[in-house]
This record gives structure tokens, sequence and C-alpha cells, in this order.
């Protein structure tokens, strides 16, 4: 053991015997930090848009909160996992969490000065708690066997359930609290949001010992004072070598993008159409619901039934749920709640099947690195989807934005399509650190 290893985490000896016990411990932490996390992002995000529209007045404006949160996830997502790849799981994760705290108290001034370039620096911080929230769900599996990876990582997701449901559902609660300090009532959310994430921070910073990651370096006996680092080049190089890697990463990227896009406008169309923000919250926690509390049994099918065909069904959900969200007649209900449960289920079929496909189709020595790089593509698309997002909805209508998201899924399924026909190959022998096990979960559908 090195001086450096011993210093962030203390490994005993014995530890090669009891990995599976270090396992458990890992998803436990992991569940009861990404509750807080999904309170803490979840609280201040669905009322984002709102906000930028009380300050802005203009429904274009309003999305350019999601676009910004996005933007800030997606480059917080090159640090952190250079922060990861460095030092193990625990240290990034916590970093991030202490941006995105940082993000709200911004947030919670510029309501304040009615300042909508402040909110959306504030936002930008604040996404930080998405590349967390999204970078803990690999943190599960770096101790995983490979025929359960796709349930560890569904396990972590989930876990989000019940801070993302909660979540939305806390606006009027905390607009009370914001009236009493003196704020503008939807700046309360942030306000929560921040108490929510530092706890969040602390479970892990106290919690996640021994760090997963670096466990894992060790028992493949690895230097973990010298870790594998590679710039965002080298590894989309890496992410190259693979077909099925470039196929994961279209396939979360899309989804995440098709989801967020349609997701962070909802709030506005429905609000015109009357709609209360109580009612908004339901019909957001339903769309929760779909995104994280099936997602155990979507880890199942992608375990027993295969990588690929969950994908494909992803993207078959997907597109119903856009489908029924673009033809719901004015103030129905019943049609958004459908439509968003149907388009947190497709996300979370893409997300998992995606996940756990990118984590074995990549060497594992630089799987930080590959697993940020893939995020970074994630939120950066998604950033820009919500940008447009915006303007179409501004423009064109929010029946437009669904039509274009359905547009957008249609390529992506081909290339599945493509995938399931062909017959999978081993990854080239000149990848460093690819184990046997990897080879072998490369033939997984």
């Amino acid at each position: 053991m090195t001086a450096v290893d011993s210093r962030i985490s203390p490994v005993p000896p014995d530890l090669a015997g009891r990995a599976a016990a270090v396992q458990r411990r890992t998803v436990r932490v992991l569940i009861g930090s990404q509750i807080l996390g999904g309170v803490g992002s979840s609280t201040g995000f669905s009322l984002s848009t709102l906000l930028a529209k009380e300050i802005t007045g203009n429904a274009g404006l309003a999305g350019l909160t999601g676009t910004f949160s996005s933007l800030g996830a997606a480059f917080a997502t090159i640090p952190l996992s250079r922060v990861m790849a460095a030092r193990g799981r625990r240290p990034g994760l916590v970093l991030g969490y202490g941006a995105a705290v940082a993000g709200t108290l911004v947030i919670i001034l510029a309501a304040r000065l009615h300042f909508y370039p402040l909110l959306l620096g504030g936002m930008a911080l604040f996404g930080s708690a998405s590349a967390v929230n999204l970078q803990a769900r690999y943190a599960g599996t770096d101790l995983a066997p490979a025929e359960r990876r796709g349930r560890a990582l569904s396990m972590v997701i989930w876990a989000v359930t019940v801070g993302s449901i909660l979540g939305p559902n806390l606006g009027h609660p905390a607009e009370g609290t914001a009236r009493a300090l003196g704020l503008p009532p939807l700046a309360g959310a942030f306000l929560w949001s921040g108490f929510a994430l530092c706890g969040a921070g602390l479970v892990l910073g106290l919690l996640l010992r021994p760090d997963p990651l670096l466990v894992a370096r060790e028992l493949r006996g690895e230097d973990v004072a010298a870790p594998k680092r590679l710039t965002l080049k080298q590894s989309f190089a890496v992410i190259a070598e693979s077909p099925r890697a470039v196929l994961a990463i279209a396939v979360v990227a899309v989804s995440h993008t098709v989801m967020v896009s349609v997701m962070s406008m909802t709030p506005v169309h429905m609000n015109a159409d009357g709609m209360s923000v109580t009612v908004i919250g339901l019909v957001l926690s339903v769309h929760i619901t779909g995104m994280y509390a099936f997602s155990p049994l979507v880890g199942v099918a992608v375990d027993r039934i295969g990588r690929i065909p969950v994908l494909g069904a992803g993207l078959a959900i997907l597109t119903a749920a856009c489908l029924v969200v673009g033809s719901a007649p004015m103030g129905s209900r019943a049609y958004m709640v459908v439509g968003l449960l149907l388009l947190g289920i497709g996300w979370s079929c893409g997300v998992v099947a995606g996940s756990t496909l990118l984590t074995e189709s990549t060497p594992d020595r630089v799987r930080p690195s590959v697993q940020g790089a893939s995020d970074f593509v994630m939120q950066g698309s998604s950033a820009a989807g919500a940008a447009l997002a915006g303007l179409v909805v501004g423009t064109l209508g929010y029946s437009w934005l669904a039509g274009l998201a359905v547009a957008l899924l249609a390529p992506v399924a081909v290339l599945v399509v493509v995938t399931a026909v062909r017959r999978p190959t081993v990854a080239p022998d000149n990848i460093p650190g690819r184990s046997v096990q990897e080879d072998a979960a490369s033939q997984v559908p």
C-alpha cells in the first residue's frame, strides 16, 4: 500500500476477501447520498424556468436555465472525472456537490436582485449536482461483477426516486420559507436545495470509505498512486476503438437530450394552460417516478435480456412519450401525466442500458476518464437541446418540440437495429487494461 493511498482511504489487508461487503456498503452509502442529492437537484430545477420567466417575462429565455444547468454539468464532468481518476470517487463527488451549493447561493442572490445573467451563472454551478448524481451511478459498478453491473448501476439511479419525487412538491412550503426571510417566493426552492445538497456531500465525505474505485484498482494489482488519466481527446480515441461504446454514448446522449428538452419546457407549457405550481409539481413527480422508480426492473432486464434490446425499448418508449404530449389537448392533465411517465421510463432504459454497455466496452484502467467524456457529451447535447427547446416553444409551440424530439430519436434507433443484427466482436487486444471478464462481457447482447 502506498502512502498516497493510505492517506486517501485506508484499505485493510484482507480486502480482497471482503470485496462483496465493500460493494454492499458502497451501494448503501450511494443510496443515502442520492436521496438527498435528488431532493437538492429536483427542488430547484423544477422551478428554475418559472423563476427565469418571472424575471424576464419571456418563455424563450426561460428555457435557457436548463441550457446553462446542462452546460455547467457538462463542463463539471471533466474536472470531476480527473479528480476521481487521480484520487478516487469520493473526492470528486464531494467537490461536485460543493460547487452546486455555491450555485444555489448565486441563484438566490439573482432572484433577490432580479438579475437574469446572474441567474444563468448560478444555474451553471447548480448543474454540478446533476453531474454528481449521474457520475455516482458508475461508483456503484466499480466492484460489481459483470453479470450484475446493470442491477448495481440501476440501484444507485433508483435511490434518486425518493428525493426527486419529493423535490418538486416542496415548492409551496419553500415559498413560505422565502417570504419569512424576505426573499422572492421562488428563491425558497433553491434555499432548500442548498441544504439538501450539503447533506449529500457530507454523507459521501464521511461514509464512502474505503473508496470503491481505489479498492477495485488494488484488487486488480494496479498502482493506485499512478492512475491512468486521459485528456478529453484521448478519451474519445479510446471510445472510437469500440463500436458498442460509440452506440452506448449515442443512445445515452440522445435519450437525455430528448428528456431534458421536453421536461424543461413542460412547466412553462402547463403554466400557460393555467395549471398551478402544485399541479405542475405533481406531474413532474410522476415523470421523475418513471425516471428512477422502475430502474431496478430496468437493471434486471439489462442483465437478463441484454443491453441492446433494452436500448431499443427505451427509444421506442421515448417516441411514444413525445407523441402523447405532442398531441395532448389544451389543459389535459391526463395526457401530460401519461406522457411524462413514459418519458421518464424511456430515459431510464436508455441511461441504465447505455451506461452498463459503456462500462464494459472500455478498458478498466481508463474507465473514469471515458465515463467523464460520455457524461460531457450527454450533458453538452442536452444543453443545446434545452436552448433550442425554449426557442421552439416560444416561436412554434410545444407540439413542435415533441415532433422534433421524435425526429432526433429516429437515426439512433436505426443504429441500435444495425448493432443488434451485427455479430459483436471482442475489443482489440492492444487496448491496455482490458481483462478476460471484460472481453466476455462485450459479447452480451
